[in-house]
């Protein structure tokens, strides 16, 4: 499970956070009090962790690939290709991770501290016409008439 692995991001969210990860996965399953914005953190180390593994996966396997003590007829073209393909878009989605987890960490309220809801001020238009843009009545000025 990625929470078991370490990921280049886990000194960051121990220097915001304090506890080591491993706490703040228990602090996080904790229930409803737990911090939204750890939560979001630790899902997206959770898939930056994941991904990292992937990125060693390939990196090791072109590295058994191209072990200088490997027969020369086993190398592939079509495999490397594939390989680096691969390495590529995961280091992409790392990156992008990496990326998130860090935005997360720089614009969130500092822990302890409860995110308030944000006040919108209502704004009201208060218009006034000029007495000549102002509509005339029909009868405007005109007598009544009496009636018996």
């Amino acid at each position: 499970m990625s929470r078991d692995k370490a990921s280049t991001m886990d000194a960051e969210l121990q220097k915001v956070f304090g506890p080591p990860v491993p706490e703040l996965y228990e602090a996080a399953a904790a229930g409803p009090d737990a911090s939204p914005a750890l939560a979001r953190a630790l899902e997206l180390r959770s898939f930056l962790a994941l991904t990292e593994e992937q990125v060693a996966r390939v990196r090791d396997r072109v590295h058994t690939d191209m072990d200088p003590d490997r027969d020369m007829g086993d190398l592939s073209a079509d495999k490397l290709r594939a390989d680096a393909q691969w390495l590529e878009a995961a280091l992409d989605a790392r990156d992008s991770y990496r990326a998130a987890l860090g935005e997360l960490l720089r614009t969130m309220p500092p822990p302890g501290q409860l995110a308030r809801p944000v006040r919108m001020a209502q704004l009201r238009t208060t218009a006034t016409l000029s007495p000549s843009a102002a509509p005339v009545p029909q009868r405007a000025g005109a007598a009544r008439a009496h009636r018996p």
